[in-house]
């Protein structure tokens, strides 16, 4: 009976611990994760954090789940080392775990950038949980909060600070909002229907020290203005979790390189998700991660699939606003693009030789998944 272990029990590992047991009705599966609770939606931890859901809403896979596929989960457990001419994975208690194929599917961390008193009480980024936990038992007496990065994540985490009444301001060191999925016009408009939401911004605007004794009490910006914070959040991007993957000796970059079937720079050792990065690439997106981890899954057990690179695409809701992004979005307008434009839509269309290549729908998605499928030629 073969062996099969996986580190991370986000969209990558749980995929392909699913994908395996396709392929392989008998053999052992464990998942290792550090968080405390099994599969679940990320994107939905500001509503936790809002109070407007509870912490078994956020689950995607029961525990039952993972008993029907003969899975065994191990939450609240932290790999520290790996010994891979052995085949044995340690955690933290020194319990030894045996495998014969190794996934590292670790996810990644927030970014905090080095600024001057980042590390003060009240101080957090939401990547996990416990992140949210942590947030939502802090907000307390508070009144004003600071998000430093207009990233996805934390434009909604912001958000659910406004439900509960503070005064939110975003410092983001662009010019615009989501650079990544809006063009200049886009982002205008969705930063004018953010403020009406009750959002304050700082655009183009650097930080320069965290205020406050012991707990953050206010955020200094280079132009010198100070704004209070009794809460500050980080949103200013991800960093792939590389410990292990450095303890192992692994090849890695800004991620873990792994060629097309998913695997490392040793046989037997895979990685899929936030960690890895292929052909140069790692974009730290759901869809990615969940066709590398199906890929990984499959080769694990004995397939040969390989994966193609995506491309990025983004549809949620920002504030209860539709968003939708895709491809190249032309940010300097160099393309050919049609562009429907009101005061709450904004839809743009990105050609090159005649070919759909990018897309921004803000306000209305319709359709998005089928633009999605001509950029992608699916």
């Amino acid at each position: 009976m073969k062996k099969y272990l996986i580190i991370g029990n986000g969209v990558a590992g749980t995929t392909a611990a699913e994908k395996i047991r396709k392929n392989d009705p008998h053999g052992r599966i464990t998942i290792v994760t550090d968080e405390t609770i099994p599969f679940y939606s990320r994107i939905r931890l500001p509503d936790y954090v809002a109070g407007i859901t509870d912490r078994q809403s956020l689950i995607i896979k029961e525990d039952k789940w993972y008993k029907d596929q003969s899975i065994d989960l191990k939450t609240g457990i932290t790999i520290t080392d790996i010994d891979h001419v052995n085949k044995q994975a340690t955690d933290q208690t020194g319990n030894v775990l045996e495998y014969d194929s190794l996934l590292i599917a670790a996810g990644s961390k927030s970014f905090i950038p080095p600024i001057e008193g980042n590390t003060k009480d009240n101080v957090f980024a939401l990547r996990t949980f416990g992140d949210a936990e942590n947030i939502a038992q802090s907000i307390g007496n508070a009144r004003n909060a600071v998000l430093i990065g207009g990233g996805l994540l934390g434009l909604e985490a912001a958000y659910a600070l406004i439900k509960k009444g503070l005064d939110v301001t975003v410092v983001e060191f662009f010019d615009r909002l989501l650079p990544r999925q809006m063009d200049n016009q886009g982002a205008l408009l969705l930063k004018e229907m953010l403020e009406e939401l009750g959002f304050k911004f700082r655009l183009d605007a650097k930080t320069k020290e965290v205020r406050g004794d012991k707990a953050v009490t206010g955020v200094e910006l280079e132009s010198g203005e100070v704004l209070p914070a009794d809460i500050l959040l980080f949103s200013a991007g991800v960093r792939s979790n590389l410990d292990l993957p450095i303890k192992l000796g692994l090849e890695i970059d800004r991620g873990v390189i792994v060629d097309a079937h998913m695997e490392t720079s040793l046989d037997g050792v895979y990685a899929a998700g936030d960690v890895a990065q292929f052909e140069e690439i790692n974009f730290c997106i759901w869809p990615e991660a969940q066709e590398q981890g199906i890929v990984a899954g499959s080769n694990m057990a004995g397939g040969t699939e390989a994966f193609e690179a995506i491309v990025p695409s983004n549809r949620l809701k920002v504030a209860g606003i539709d968003l939708g992004s895709a491809g190249n979005i032309d940010s300097e307008d160099a393309l050919e693009n049609e562009i429907e434009k009101s005061d709450k839509v904004y839809r743009k269309l990105v050609k090159k030789n005649g070919e759909l290549v990018g897309c921004i729908m803000l306000g209305n998605t319709a359709g998005f998944s089928g633009v999605v499928r001509q950029i992608t030629g699916k």
